[in-house]
């Protein structure tokens, strides 16, 4: 196998429409906003941590009835929730020792919705 490069193979323009690439350039999201919905879609990258969020979806629930749910145990359960707090996904709520967990808001359920409209195409 040739790992060379061929003359051909390289584009002698560098730029087409010159017009269009800094409209686009000037429209771009600022580095550091995208870095921060980078790292949201990297907590959507994490399978418990989906099947956490499809839990809450459905109900509001403590560490301990979501473990049993999922059949994980509740150390785990409550690591990926530190997470998903830390991320802004979800939130609690305390009743005497219990915390109850839920999604932080609506944007939650529409990123699931919009993912399984794309999955299901």
């Amino acid at each position: 196998m040739n790992n060379q490069i061929n003359k051909d193979d390289i584009c002698e323009i560098t730029v087409i429409h010159a017009d269009i690439v800094e409209k686009v350039k000037k429209l771009m999201p600022e580095e550091e906003k995208l870095y921060d919905l980078a790292e949201l879609f990297k907590i959507f990258g994490d399978t418990t941590r989906i099947k956490i969020l499809c839990v809450l979806l459905k109900s509001e629930m403590c560490v301990c009835d979501i473990a049993a749910t999922l059949g994980m145990n509740q150390s785990a359960v409550s690591h990926q929730l530190r997470i998903l707090k830390q991320s802004k996904l979800v939130k609690h709520r305390k009743e005497g020792k219990v915390a109850y967990y839920s999604l932080a808001d609506d944007h939650v359920t529409k990123i699931f919705d919009q993912g399984f409209s794309h999955i299901e195409e």
